[in-house]
């Protein structure tokens, strides 16, 4: 029997006979962007080729995007997407042709054959957590993750269609006109922040998938794109019908801000914790039926359909096509085939959480295994970043034992900890402390606010900074005995605070910069900053400078102003292309990460020279969501949140070397002694070769109490004399020779 192609004349008008080299056999469907057709390889492997609508192949920056799709699923695992086979977004007609997966796609299993039993709906959730895992760990945010873009396969589901933003998806845009998802998948801040979309908005939808294959609707259901938007926005997610031991869960993914929600590693470990009800034989497929369902579609036995031919109960708007979405006629059994049994009402539950609620940790520390922690570019040496034993890690009496100090009254909570003026001094909610950097014994403690500001304590004017006190005060400590040398009130509508130099930069609501003494606490200056509606600024160790930089309402630039933080006067300001951080300074040039338009990612290094003018950019291979960077003379080390480790020369060489590591969200990474060193969340010291990207050595886990929460940020370690200070979640302090990373 010839195979049922999509209808309509448009689709069969354009259908090329060829994509490639491969022999287009039928159609499988249409979406918004492109076809899907069924194609064979030469050797007989079936294939879904993806065919760029002619229309949108003579766009440029539609062939852009396409390029980036392209790249996004070779850069995923097959054992969790279609694998891409062969592409070519140069050609008339743009195509990329990936495995043909024989299972329909979520959205037209609940379809055909409604809800989910609460054991499927168990290994569905299981399945997509693997699968984002694997995405987010390679430096992919899906965006538009969605029933129609879920294939079940024998072995489990699959993630589909990557980077294209579909027309007929949604009526929402941003303000540069560009789609950002399908709104009842998506999370609240992709309408209110669409530039800072994270990972975290992928878990928001994986909830939202979920409730829909228990439920056969979303958590957020309307008819319109807007009302849903406001629901996601504002609303309590509706669970009724969801599994008991799953709403928890589901819950925490549906919460409203990115920090509360569960990563894909905790939704695993949870998910097994269900001991009593979860099959651990998730992924063995049951038979299928010899006899096929009635879908309704008109495919021949075998053709296979295309995901989002069709609305999807409670989406709203028609879903685009994917790569590799394909389906075959048949449902495999453990999918589909069996109606679920509807649950116990469940009350709505709220998803609004406390912002003072510790953000959930990446991290499975306690699976971690010394030596095996990483998966690099570069080939490991065997035994790399083995841990040793105790008494092994001592070594001589003429090194460096190091040592570690208990979370004191502090509590389960990282400590933010600086040196200077011969100490570690160190801030906690609640309390700054200075320690002895050779044995880690308490030298003072003064007590503060317990809601004082985030960062460490900075020297300003020979005097202890604690952080600022949102209440009102100002004060400084003397080093040596932690009693305050002076103390004042802030100057009306102070917002932000900024140690320069010898001075404290305080900006207030209304943009006025004043100019604190650090010595005395008498004001030097009040002024505005020409350009600068409301600076933040930087300033870095041995420059003279504080930095203010402020993007544009789109993006498109970003004004940099360079001020003497003594006087308050402007040394240099320019206006640069794109949204742009200062993150150090090299021979008088300021280095600068260059964020993408609409997402956190990191795309590039700049160098801005003010003096002349002029710029270099160092594009990164891949884009580095939530990126954070050291930097030592022209080169800069970029740490992202998925665990990538990259090395860029901004002198002209590009790009040194990547790591891809097993650290989520980790601190910001230092350098120093020809190593880089960086903590993780689950409280290892992590270090590697600064010149080749080797991982030389890590600590032993240090995990908090309740080991699924940790602070949002995670602080810097801290180098000093050879050796290497960090903080770890469960509210320790501990210093290692940071010489010999090996014996750790």
């Amino acid at each position: 029997m010839t195979p049922q192609r999509d209808g309509g004349a448009d689709t069969e008008a354009e259908r090329p006979e060829y994509a490639g080299h491969y022999r287009l056999e039928s159609c499988l469907g249409s979406g918004g962007m492109g076809v899907v057709h069924l194609a064979a390889s030469t050797s007989g492997r079936r294939l879904a080729v993806k065919v760029v609508h002619a229309e949108f192949a003579r766009d440029p920056e539609f062939r852009g995007r396409f390029r980036q799709e392209v790249a996004a699923a070779r850069r995923v695992s097959g054992a969790f997407t279609a694998s891409v086979v062969d592409a070519d977004p140069e050609a008339d007609r743009p195509w990329m042709a990936t495995l043909f997966i024989p299972g329909p796609t979520l959205a037209e299993a609940v379809k055909r054959n409604g809800p989910m039993a609460p054991a499927q709906v168990r290994r569905l959730m299981a399945g997509l957590a693997e699968a984002l895992r694997d995405i987010h760990r390679v430096g992919v945010v899906h965006r538009d993750l969605k029933p129609s873009n879920v294939l079940l396969g024998e072995d489990g589901p699959k993630v589909i269609d990557f980077g294209i933003s579909r027309p007929t998806d949604s009526e929402l845009r941003t303000e540069t006109g560009k789609l950002i998802g399908t709104p009842p998948f998506m999370a609240p801040e992709q309408f209110r922040r669409p530039r800072e979309v994270g990972p975290a908005a992928d878990v928001f939808a994986l909830g939202s998938v979920i409730v829909h294959a228990a439920t056969g609707r979303g958590p957020f259901d309307s008819d319109s794109p807007y009302l849903v938007a406001y629901q996601v926005v504002h609303d309590e997610p509706d669970l009724t019908g969801v599994p008991g031991n799953l709403a928890p869960l589901v819950v925490r993914c549906l919460a409203k801000e990115p920090e509360d929600r569960p990563t894909p590693d905790e939704l695993m470990r949870e998910l097994r914790s269900l001991a009593a009800s979860y099959d651990t034989q998730a992924f063995v497929p049951s038979q299928r039926s010899g006899d096929r369902p009635d879908s309704g579609t008109g495919n021949a036995p075998g053709t296979g359909s295309v995901s989002g031919t069709g609305n999807t109960p409670g989406t709203g708007s028609a879903s685009g096509t994917g790569a590799g979405t394909a389906s075959g006629g048949r449902a495999p059994g453990r999918w589909g085939g069996q109606r679920a049994a509807r649950g116990k009402r469940l009350p709505r539950l709220p998803v609004r959480t406390s912002r003072a609620r510790p953000v959930l940790v990446a991290a499975v520390a306690l699976a971690v295994v010394a030596g095996t922690a990483f998966a690099s570019v570069r080939l490991l040496g065997a035994g790399s970043g083995t841990e040793r034993p105790e008494s092994t890690r001592q070594g001589t009496s003429a090194r460096f034992g190091g040592w570690q100090t208990g979370p004191g009254s502090g509590g389960n909570s990282a400590p933010r900890c600086s040196y200077g003026a011969g100490r570690l001094l160190c801030a906690r909610s609640g309390q700054v402390f200075a320690l002895d950097p050779s044995d880690g014994s308490t030298l003072w403690r003064h007590p503060v606010p317990a809601a004082y500001g985030s960062r460490p304590p900075a020297l300003a004017g020979g005097l202890v900074q604690p952080p600022a006190d949102p209440g009102g005060r100002l004060e400084a400590l003397d080093p040596r005995t932690g009693e305050p040398r002076w103390q004042r009130a802030r100057p009306a509508s102070a917002g932000t605070v900024q140690p320069a130099g010898g001075m404290l930069l305080l900006t207030g609501a209304d943009g006025t910069v004043t100019g604190v003494d650090g010595a005395t606490g008498d004001t030097a200056w009040h002024r505005r900053i020409p350009g600068q509606a409301r600076p933040r600024f930087t300033a870095f160790p041995g420059d003279p400078l504080a930095y203010a930089a402020t993007a544009s309402a789109d993006g498109s630039s970003t004004r940099v102003t360079a001020v003497d933080p003594a006087t308050g006067e402007v040394r240099r300001d320019g206006r640069l292309r794109g949204d742009l951080t200062p993150v150090g300074v090299s021979g008088g040039a300021l280095l600068l990460l260059a964020t993408d338009v609409t997402t956190p990612d990191v795309r590039a290094v700049v160098r801005y020279d003010p003096r002349t003018g002029a710029t270099r950019r160092v594009d990164l291979p891949f884009p580095l969501a939530d990126a954070r960077a050291a930097v030592r003379g022209d080169e800069v080390w970029l740490l992202g949140a998925n665990g990538s480790l990259q090395a860029v020369d901004t002198g002209g060489r590009g790009l040194l070397w990547r790591l891809e590591t097993s650290v989520l969200r980790g601190s910001a990474p230092v350098v120093d002694g020809g190593h880089v060193y960086f903590t993780g969340a689950d409280g290892r010291l992590l270090a590697v070769d600064a010149g080749t990207g080797r991982l030389l050595g890590q600590t032993r886990p240090r995990m908090s109490s309740s080991p699924d929460r940790v602070s949002a940020g995670l602080p810097a370690p801290v180098v000093a004399g050879g050796r290497v200070y960090a903080a770890a979640p469960d509210g320790t302090v501990f210093a290692v020779d940071g010489r010999d990373p090996a014996r750790w």
